[in-house]
């Protein structure tokens, strides 16, 4: 049952966007500052974004040297590079709605730490530099073996450092807080507990069916819808393919004289840390469990979180102690190929997802990306 007031001011809107997560947020803002006359909904289902927005490691990062030798064995270089530069773009937009200050923008540099087994790719340096040379003449990756000693890692499982100086870290809560905040200053208005059961088209635009506690189902009416729930995506949008991937994350109490700041990676960017402060933010492992962690439960993998809290012991912080502050997961988006979905899947409906576990750099591009599909 819904008032007259209800349905004269609060169901009609131009533009609905799902998902309030980074991509969902960066899309709103640029809708506003590319069409500031158009009216925009966006609807969220939990109290804070239910993905990884709010629960990543907060990783200003582009992909790291083993990573993209990776992709360069089944993708072209030109696509490796087109992918490259969105993610490069999209820090860099970022960066320019949000004040570094104000997210707590860390440039400190990107690292990954090679295994023995890992030294070949050593071979490739040069390679993917050339590949990467139209954004970063200077070169991005370089061998720094001797970070191996400086930044207190095991020498009998770190065999050298690959440095870029490009990337750094943000403060994912203070970030999204930030995007919140300036979204519903350009206008945006925001609905959290608004669990969006069923999407369906009409004559005039799109009905967007929202589960409520009181008043059981409210439909929602909008010129144009976009999808930008990620992993969670299938739920409204059953035939595009995006596939669930949960990452379980620790980080410990402060740590006195942590020797080194930054964004770390291993094993292919499957494991990843960085400093908090004087803390160690530690996450990843699915590859150790790929099926079990391509789900959409919110929940522990307690194999995972012993195999980081050995990994922190044994390769991190050999002969240090530490104490396990806080743990958690969450859940990304990922395709086959690495890229986004952002395309029409109607001239209304618009989908908007997947960053691949890069959403902090991806999400601002995509965002103008799905805001012009929308306006088309």
């Amino acid at each position: 049952m819904l008032s007259f007031w209800e349905t004269e001011s609060f169901l009609h809107y131009d533009v609905i966007i799902i998902g309030s997560g980074i991509v969902g947020l960066s899309t709103a803002i640029s809708l506003k500052e590319k069409a500031p006359e158009r009216s925009a909904l966006l609807l969220e289902r939990g109290l804070f974004p239910s993905g990884a927005s709010t629960r990543n490691a907060g990783f200003a990062s582009f992909g790291s040297l083993t990573e993209l030798l990776s992709d360069l064995q089944h993708t072209p270089p030109e696509t490796v590079l087109a992918l490259t530069e969105k993610r490069w773009r999209g820090l860099a937009r970022l960066r320019e709605r949000l004040p570094d200050s104000v997210m707590d923008y860390q440039h400190t540099g990107g690292f990954e730490l090679l295994s023995e087994k890992e030294l070949p790719a050593l071979e490739s340096i040069g390679k993917v530099n050339e590949v990467l040379k139209p954004l970063f003449p200077e070169g991005t990756y370089t061998n720094r073996p001797e970070l191996v000693k400086t930044l207190g890692f095991n020498p009998e499982k770190v065999k050298t450092v690959i440095h870029n100086p490009y990337e750094g870290h943000v403060h994912t809560g203070k970030m999204m807080k930030a995007l919140l905040q300036l979204a519903q200053e350009k206008g945006v208005e925001i609905r959290t507990g608004a669990e969006v059961i069923d999407l369906k088209e009409t004559g005039s635009g799109v009905c967007v069916y929202v589960h409520d506690p009181v008043r059981k189902t409210v439909a929602f009416q909008a010129e144009k819808v976009a999808v930008c729930t990620n992993a969670f995506s299938q739920r409204l949008l059953p035939d595009v393919c995006v596939k669930p991937g949960r990452g379980q994350v620790i980080i410990t109490k402060p740590i006195p004289d942590l020797k080194f700041k930054g964004a770390f990676h291993f094993d292919e960017g499957y494991f990843y840390f960085r400093n908090v402060g004087q803390r160690i933010l530690f996450g990843g492992g699915r590859n150790l469990a790929f099926e079990q962690e391509a789900t959409t439960e919110i929940a522990y993998n307690e194999t995972i979180l012993k195999e980081l809290d050995k990994l922190l012991a044994e390769v991190i912080l050999p002969n240090q102690k530490f104490e396990i502050e806080q743990k958690w997961s969450g859940i990304m988006g990922f395709t086959e190929d690495k890229q986004p979905v952002i395309r029409k899947i109607s001239d209304r409906l618009v989908a908007g997802f997947a960053c691949n576990g890069i959403g902090v750099s991806l999400s601002s591009t995509a965002g103008d990306e799905i805001a012009d599909l929308l306006l088309e």
